[in-house]
């Protein structure tokens, strides 16, 4: 029997300039308003997908490269994706919506405050994507942190959250008419938490949703180190999974993060959603074509490619000779190692490889069906995807791109009915908010 899988969308620009640099940026949307996003994730909802996750990055990053980042939009500007949000609950009724949220930015009772707040407007549809990037650190008078001391405050971070929300005891909401009584102040809890990074008391100010499936917004979160993968493990019941998407390596993937929450005890694990930004094409022979011409990438591609791979390293590659060897001392320490390693790709010799042999790998693209790549038609990519069900018992996947009508339908036009027909993808919604979605199979 086909396994039905789990579809969500990745607004990998976070809230941003949609469209700069591409052709249809002469739709004319304009970005700083709700509209283009409303009409995007309402065509998002219609193709049955679970969520969409927007991104989000505090800082423009280093002072030394500001100019560098929002050149080309790559690094900023964005705005802030929880004040988006309600928005995107207005013009739909069953998809989930989670913004990134970061530590740094709320303190626990004004998150448990406002998340309770989201939840209930949404009908239980908020889901939050936590990251625990301290690039941002300066921002808010807080000093730089260790990448396994950066999760540590997370964890209090959240587990103050959840504490806070769960003050509200059964029995504290009573809601009887007849009697005129709203709520048992004896079923409240006063916590007083005196903690490493923070410290706050309660009750929280805010009823906690209820419902049949849980109440409360479910997390997400990306990190695949050890230590973040133990936060998975731990209070996630989504893993944003970046890897490489061959089956062995989505098995081995899927096995990293399982083992994780074994090891805490979970006995229903967290669904673990693979980032999917597939090259769909109108034949086959297009897809030999243009995998063929990529193999020889020009410099015109490698600058374009270079300045992408600038914004993240946080480093500007655009102005070094591509046929020279790149000096591994211009990347500072605040550059992600995870992004640096990146763009080794398995390199041996860092100090004696050129730019253009680090970032010609990064322009070349390969064939789904064999995978090597990306690149397939329609019915190749649903192939592939009911394959990775069917064989690394996959749990789904979060396309990747702007929240924008011409990337959605581009990406998704004929795919979509191909899965359903298939039985991959949902044709209805089952209700019960985003962990309704989630827990739908």
């Amino acid at each position: 029997m086909t396994k039905r899988q789990h579809f969500g969308w990745f607004l990998s620009r976070g809230f941003g300039p949609h469209g700069w640099g591409h052709p249809y940026l002469d739709w004319d949307y304009r970005w700083q308003e709700p509209k283009l996003y409303q009409q995007a994730i309402r065509e998002l909802e219609q193709a049955g997908l679970d969520l969409v996750i927007i991104e989000d990055a505090l800082s423009l990053g280093n002072p030394q490269t500001l100019d560098l980042r929002v050149r080309g939009a790559y690094g900023g500007p964005k705005h802030d994706p929880l004040s988006l949000t309600p928005f995107l609950f207005a013009a739909t009724e069953h998809i989930g919506i989670v913004p990134t949220v970061n530590p740094l930015q709320f303190p626990p009772y004004q998150a448990a405050r406002q998340f309770a707040s989201l939840q209930h407007l949404s009908s239980g549809r908020l889901g939050l994507n936590v990251v625990t990037d301290v690039g941002a650190s300066r921002h808010f008078g807080v000093p730089d942190v260790a990448h396994d001391v950066a999760y540590d405050r997370a964890e209090e971070w959240l587990g103050g959250v959840e504490d806070l929300w769960r003050t509200w005891r059964p029995g504290a909401y009573v809601g009887d008419r007849s009697t005129g009584v709203f709520a048992d102040g004896s079923h409240l809890d006063a916590i007083e938490h005196r903690g490493e990074h923070y410290s706050f008391d309660g009750p929280l100010n805010a009823l906690p949703f209820e419902d049949d499936l849980g109440g409360e917004p479910i997390v997400i979160s990306p990190g695949s180190s050890p230590r973040g993968l133990a936060f998975t493990g731990r209070h996630s019941a989504v893993q944003l999974a970046l890897a490489p998407l061959d089956l062995d390596s989505l098995q081995a993937y899927r096995t990293r993060v399982l083992s994780a929450a074994e090891a805490v005890g979970r006995t229903v694990p967290p669904k673990i959603l693979f980032v999917f930004k597939p090259v769909i094409v109108p034949s086959s022979h297009e897809a030999d074509r243009l995998v063929h011409a990529s193999g020889e990438p020009d410099d015109a591609i490698l600058r374009t490619v270079a300045l992408g791979w600038s914004s993240d390293l946080e480093t500007d590659l655009t102005s070094l000779d591509l046929d020279r060897p790149v000096d591994p001392g211009i990347f500072g320490d605040h550059v992600s190692r995870g992004s640096l390693n990146a763009l080794l790709g398995g390199v041996p010799d860092f100090g004696a490889a050129t730019l253009r042999e680090l970032l010609a790998p990064k322009a070349r693209l390969g064939r789904i069906t064999d995978g090597t790549g990306v690149v397939g038609t329609a019915e190749e990519v649903a192939d592939y995807i009911e394959r990775a069900g069917e064989e690394a018992d996959n749990d789904g996947f979060i396309f990747s791109g702007d929240l924008h009508p011409a990337t959605i339908h581009r990406n998704l036009d004929e795919l979509v009915p191909i899965l359903r027909r298939r039985g991959l993808l949902r044709r209805s919604y089952a209700g019960g908010g985003l962990r309704g979605n989630l827990q739908d199979d």
